[in-house]
């Protein structure tokens, strides 16, 4: 080849270069990278409402984490204003939380999720810790609901802009490009932060938080075939040494030492690199969002004449994004179990609540799947749709729970019983696969026991056994336990005495719906009563009452209260009678007699933080048996009060007896902070022998009281501080209550 033909080749093939390079420069393609960082993340939000209203189009959405998250919403079509409308009104507290509303756990869950502070997975006589503080439940959930527009689509690549994210193999510490499947599936497991989040399993591979190892993956990005990588970055700088005061800080600045090592190569790889100002936040100011995002979009304008230039190069225009409309219901019309649920298909669908073929609200849907995870039977409920005719096709992939024992722990203290200590056993499925077994053992001033045994059918015909041992010291109104005249010939008003209640019960439920169950059973009761005052001689104690009881029982309970302790909305009715059949009769005068008694509560909310409940309650005996040990007695503040014992504000415990009572109520509660409750209540009655057949209920009432309090919800229940006066004593009360009742 003589010289001049190797000089022209050389030309044509310099000029080619020149002429791509140049095709390049004038049309690039775009990648838009978005780095994890929690909270911090709600920067990239800012970030992309400058992007649109540049009218930068981008080819490709990389993201790790929350970048994962707010890139893949922003790659199915959302816009950055939408998105900021969205995370503006999430509850993230509640989100992250994985809190399950209360409506969605039967009774039997509710009993157990409201009695104890600290629950520990036991297998094997060893106390094992939680692998994450929340399943990401709620979390899911959103993030299917905001993609279902774009469930049809298994490979990312087809979104209206391609997108992958990364994660991290548990198990084998490397590092996974998902970039096929399921799209909410992908972002929870990129997502997954260590200890916050229990790890998903996707392809066999347990996966968490892409951040361990590519928290930025602006490499993975240009080889897509990217010109050019907009990028941004929410992750901390290294602390100074006035800030690393805690273990935590230094575990956080060790942790961070890699990752922002590796971000100044990587930075220099972005050719337009964000750095939002994030220092005053944290991976969990998820209340600050609306500053955060605000930060972000100032950073991007920093950046604007970059972007808007890039912009101008660009030969195509971004896609038009029109608001997309978040499906508020869907038309399940068929629904697949997969075979690892390892429960029937029935107790599945029972809990579930819909049926394929039917059209339901997406909040109908989000019920069925919260009854599912308040069983706990589940370690994961991740599920994903595909579009089916006119609805879709729901698959689930339920993985069955691998505990099934758990130790759980509480304190208490009251007025009544005092001060106390619970330890909890309790174990599921353990003659099948769905009962349960509880057993509470109180310590403290007065031991007591509680269990419970339930078998779990769903809407057929439940069974359980409940055997429970109570026992107080108080000094009460004598009127309790000796009659009119045993009181004049004594001159006794008041006893100080000890009272131990030992019940057993076997008893069918059914469930009309989910908050509405019906009870029927037998119950055996033995019930002592002694004291030490109603002799001279203080070292003899006289019994009055020391008797084993047995009857039949049925229950009616109707109960949507959104919180057992402060109701801010639903309705409660509870109704009971019991039919004493026998008794060993201690004190020879006993005859068949029943005693029904109901409570109706209403709570509703005239303003957002305001909320009040009103209520009445009665009850009354039905027979001719003179003993009084299982009158009602109203008086003191409580939850869980054995027998015929009523809350009763402005008196102390069990200070108005009688066979029949009626008692109105209302309780104000203005919540000025979260979790901070400003209390006001009011309570009348009239309460005595036979009222109902005297017309004595009717009458202006006899018993008023009042009470002022303050009140925390905390991690062991309530703690609360209440002044209670009645008008018609001229006395003052004060209650005390630490932690849940049980």
């Amino acid at each position: 080849m003589n010289k001049s033909l190797r000089i022209l080749i050389i030309l044509i093939l310099a000029f080619s270069a020149w002429s791509g390079s140049a095709q390049d420069l004038d049309d690039p393609k775009v990648g838009l990278v978005l780095s994890g960082g929690g909270a911090k993340g709600f920067a990239h939000i800012g970030v992309l409402k400058v992007i649109d209203s540049i009218g930068l189009k981008v080819d490709y959405v990389a993201g790790t984490s929350m970048g994962a998250v707010i890139g893949a919403l922003y790659a199915s079509g959302y816009s950055g204003k939408q998105l900021d409308s969205i995370f503006n009104t999430t509850d993230f507290d509640e989100l992250i939380g994985d809190e399950i509303p209360r409506a969605s756990k039967s009774f039997f869950e509710r009993q157990n999720d409201e009695r104890y502070a600290i629950s520990l997975p036991f297998d094997k006589f060893k106390i094992q810790l939680p692998s994450a503080i929340s399943r990401g439940q709620n979390v899911f959930n959103l993030l299917s609901r905001l993609t279902l527009h774009v469930s049809h689509i298994d490979n990312f690549k087809e979104l209206p802009i391609p997108f992958f994210c990364i994660a991290t193999n548990i198990e084998t510490g490397e590092e996974v490009i998902l970039d096929k499947g399921s799209l909410p599936q992908a972002i929870e497991a990129s997502g997954a932060f260590p200890s916050l989040f229990q790890p998903v399993e996707i392809d066999g591979k347990l996966l968490i938080d892409g951040g361990v190892l590519n928290n930025y993956p602006v490499e993975k990005l240009r080889a897509k075939g990217m010109d050019l990588i907009v990028g941004v970055d929410v992750q901390d700088e290294l602390a100074v040494r006035e800030e690393l005061r805690s273990a935590p800080d230094i575990l956080l600045q060790i942790s961070n030492f890699r990752t922002i090592k590796a971000m100044k190569e990587k930075s220099g790889k972005t050719d337009i690199y964000i750095k939002p100002d994030i220092k005053d936040f944290t991976v969990i100011s998820f209340s600050q969002g609306g500053q955060i995002i605000e930060n972000g979009k100032k950073a991007a304008l920093g950046k604007q004449t970059e972007l808007a230039e890039l912009a101008a190069k660009q030969k195509l225009k971004p896609i038009n994004r029109k608001n997309i409309i978040i499906a508020d219901s869907l038309k399940i019309n068929e629904l697949i179990i997969n075979e690892d649920a390892n429960y029937p298909r029935s107790y599945i669908m029972g809990k579930l609540k819909f049926k394929a073929g039917e059209k339901i609200s997406y909040k109908k849907f989000k019920k069925g799947i919260n009854n599912l995870v308040a069983t706990d039977n589940f370690k994961s409920l991740l599920y994903d749709f595909q579009p089916e005719g006119d609805g879709y096709r729901l698959s689930t992939h339920l993985k069955q729970s691998e505990n099934s024992a758990f130790i759980k722990l509480g304190v208490h203290y009251d007025d009544l019983y005092n001060s106390a200590a619970l330890l909890n056993l309790t174990k599921k499925r353990l003659l099948f696969s769905n009962d349960a077994l509880s057993l509470d053992v109180i310590l403290g001033d007065n031991v007591r026991y509680n269990f419970d045994y339930f078998l779990d059918k769903g809407f057929y015909w439940s069974i359980g056994l409940r055997s429970r041992y109570n026992e107080f010291h108080k000094n009460i109104i004598a009127g309790l336990i000796l009659s009119p005249d045993q009181i004049e010939q004594t001159g006794l008003n008041k006893l100080d005495i000890e009272l131990s209640d030992w019940t057993h019960q076997f008893f069918l439920q059914t469930l009309f719906r989910r908050d509405f169950a019906l009870s029927l059973g037998l119950e055996q009761k033995h019930l002592k009563i002694i004291s030490e005052t109603f002799v001279e001689d203080q070292d003899k104690e006289t019994t009055f009452e020391n008797s084993d009881f047995l009857s039949a029982f049925g229950q009616l309970k109707f109960d949507t209260f959104d919180n057992k302790y402060f109701p801010g909305k639903g309705f409660l009715f509870d109704g009971d009678f019991h039919w004493y059949l026998s008794s060993s009769d201690f004190n020879n005068n006993f005859s068949p007699f029943s005693i029904a008694k109901a409570n109706i509560g209403y709570a509703f909310k005239p303003a957002t933080n305001f909320s009040v409940t009103l209520g009445s309650q009665g009850g009354f005996k039905i027979g001719e048996d003179s003993n009084n040990s299982l009158n009602f007695a109203l008086g003191g503040y409580g939850n869980d009060l054995i027998n015929n014992f009523i809350p009763f504000w402005g008196y102390d415990f069990i200070s108005i007896t009688g066979n029949s009572f009626v008692k109105g109520y209302i309780n104000l509660d203005y919540q000025w902070l979260k979790n901070h409750h400003m209390l006001f209540s009011a309570n009348y009655s009239n309460t005595g022998d036979d009222i109902f057949e005297n017309g004595e209920w009717i009458t202006n009432p006899d018993f008023s009281g009042y009470g002022i309090g303050y009140a925390i919800e905390t991690l062991i229940g309530p703690v609360e501080a209440r002044y209670s006066w009645s008008p018609e004593t001229g006395r003052a009360i004060w209650f005390f209550n630490l932690g849940f009742w049980f």
